[in-house]
């Protein structure tokens, strides 16, 4: 009998969660990736599997919503607006004072004598996500110079709201990926074609633009990803026109130290550098687009 109950128990109550978006279901679900770490995803689930598994009066109690919505935040998140659940992802970062040595060491050596400038950009990241900001584009033809780092930094921040693309992706006319992201990150980028440049500016400073995804209508979103950039070519990973004010390019040196941990301390310190950034007082005020 008490084998029984248990059993009862764990149908009623089960660990497994879904939602109902417009006339879809989704199973939440825990996907491990090459690090072993375990990411949070949607898969579209059938509704018979759902009566097959846990019975018909389970699907009553599944939460329902109009459809997804996309509102970028950091601070003051909220999962649901009305009746539309949010796709933009809450960060798993809870800020809480502390020192950050690591992370100051890295923005000292990716933006140098631009360090202010370079703790602006992050603060408006986190702070003000709908920002528009301009297209850093770092360089550098030596090896072992940070800039994979920083990229590493950036995702590591900002989690599922940033993703890695390559030049390929880019050119693509299916950008569904794209959708709903805050920082599009290139490495190794080449584009360095006339209609590359072109793509880039005008995403730079767009508010809207067209998603398209295969099987599926384009859609018109808002867009308020902001990109960075890597290359070891120093003189040609995008065309820059003279007076361009859309790009922000830095040339990274190369490192005087070698820490395989760099990373790994500069994630732990990902709450108290937060912390600091809801504090911090901007050093520039905002005067133009860019």
């Amino acid at each position: 009998m008490k084998e029984t109950e248990t059993q009862t128990a764990s149908v009623s109550e089960p660990e497994d969660r879904f939602e109902r978006i417009g006339t879809t279901y989704y199973k939440m679900v825990s996907r491990p990736n090459a690090a072993g770490e375990l990411i949070g995803c949607r898969i579209p689930w059938t509704i018979e599997a759902i009566r097959q598994d846990y019975g018909k009066d389970f699907v009553a109690g599944i939460p329902k919503y109009d459809g997804f919505c996309c509102v970028p935040a950091h601070v003051g998140y909220q999962p649901v607006v009305g009746t539309f659940l949010n796709k933009y992802a809450a960060i798993s970062h809870t800020p809480g004072e502390g020192d950050f040595p690591t992370i100051r060491t890295l923005v000292a050596h990716i933006f140098g004598d631009q360090y202010e400038l370079g703790m602006d950009y992050l603060q408006l990241l986190y702070l003000r996500p709908t920002q528009k900001l301009p297209i850093l584009l770092l360089v550098s033809e030596e090896r072992n110079t940070g800039k994979s780092t920083f990229l590493n930094f950036l995702k590591s921040i900002f989690e599922g709201n940033a993703t890695f693309n390559t030049n390929e992706n880019f050119r693509s006319q299916f950008n569904d990926d794209w959708n709903g992201k805050l920082i599009i990150l290139v490495d190794e980028v080449l584009l360095n074609k006339r209609e590359d440049s072109e793509r880039l500016k005008n995403l730079s400073t767009t508010y809207n633009y067209k998603v398209e995804a295969k099987g599926r209508d384009r859609e018109e979103v808002s867009f308020f990803a902001k990109f960075v950039l890597c290359s070891n070519n120093e003189h040609l990973p995008v065309i820059i026109d003279p007076g361009e004010t859309r790009y922000w390019v830095r040339k990274v040196e190369r490192l005087t130290f070698d820490d395989t941990n760099f990373l790994a301390k500069a994630k732990e310190e990902i709450p108290a550098f937060l912390h600091f950034l809801g504090e911090r007082r901007l050093s520039t005020t905002e005067e133009s687009r860019m």
